[in-house]
């Protein structure tokens, strides 16, 4: 594995435990406020957050080093990538809310079977071991979300599952996108479109007030600084030169992370509903956590050097 490729699956893997902890940070945030205010109210505290980071970046960066910005490419990159991530997030806040932690959490990450199956449409295509590795994470995402009693989702289930779909879009449009403009305003851009459209559905679906913000104050801070500001910028620098299917895998252990962080929180007393995982659980995400490393092992060179000797 090339230096660049391991840096970016690093950066995928830090992104992928920043996200897993969001999600209790979503579950918490639920209790205060509806689904379209606390997206809105995260989305803005992203944008704001990467703001001064632009500035550094730019005013550290010397002149004969600047690349030129394509105005017009970065605007459809943000608003693309805002608007895709603006139907995924909605479609979470809500599943979430009537889900358990660890279920949502690996429910979503069935965007790494999305993926592949989207890519086909744009011609993307990706090698058997990974469309393997992307089986064999939903088997495990099978484990831990279906139950030998119930083999039916329920509708916060569902809801998350059409937010799995929404997150495959995000990430084919950020891998059509990264490598032709600033990773960093994409997201900045993206956040602001989220903020703006979430926003206006709370004014005219929810009541907004003051008291629900400061209520979830701590979620709010979490999801807004950490999962959307350090998160998504994180991915979309960290997407550059990976096949989109195996950083979607990378992405996937949010689910391992989300899992271990409700059990967490709920034995703090941090969140109410029980989040205990069963044996059967856990070995789904023990599957899951297999396929992620299955799919970084570089075959293709293994089998050349077996060839030659």
């Amino acid at each position: 594995m090339s230096f660049v490729k391991l840096r970016s699956s690093l950066l995928l893997l830090l992104t992928a435990v920043v996200w897993g902890m969001g999600f209790v940070s979503q579950s918490a945030g639920s209790d205060s406020m509806g689904a379209f205010t606390f997206t809105s109210a995260r989305s803005i505290l992203g944008c704001v957050a990467l703001i001064p980071v632009i500035a550094v970046i730019r005013a550290r960066t010397p002149a004969e080093k600047k690349k030129p910005i394509d105005k017009k490419v970065t605007i459809t990159a943000g608003v693309c990538c805002g608007l895709a991530l603006t139907t995924a997030s909605l479609f979470q806040q809500f599943g979430v809310s009537m889900t358990t932690v660890g279920k949502s959490g690996f429910i979503t990450a069935l965007y790494i079977i999305f993926t592949p199956i989207l890519g086909i449409f744009i011609k993307k295509k990706c090698p058997k071991i990974v469309w393997f590795g992307a089986i064999l994470a939903a088997f495990g995402m099978y484990l831990l979300c279906m139950t030998e009693e119930n083999f039916s989702l329920q509708t916060g289930d569902l809801l998350v599952l059409i937010c799995a779909v929404f997150f495959a879009v995000h990430i084919l449009v950020i891998d059509h996108f990264s490598p032709k403009t600033d990773g960093v305003i994409i997201s900045c851009i993206q956040f602001f479109v989220c903020f703006l459209v979430s926003g206006i559905l709370a004014l005219i679906f929810e009541h907004p007030t003051w008291k629900q913000l400061t209520d979830g104050a701590i979620p709010l801070l979490y999801a807004g600084l950490m999962s959307s500001g350090v998160g998504y910028t994180l991915q979309i620098v960290g997407q550059k030169g990976l096949n989109p299917t195996v950083a979607a895998l990378i992405l996937s252990l949010e689910s391992v992370t989300s899992a271990i962080a409700g059990f967490i929180a709920y034995k703090i007393g941090f969140l109410g509903t029980d989040q205990t995982l069963t044996t059967r659980q856990l070995i789904g995400c023990a599957v899951v956590f297999s396929a992620v490393i299955l799919v970084q092992i570089p075959w293709e060179n293994i089998i050349k050097k077996r060839k030659k000797s």
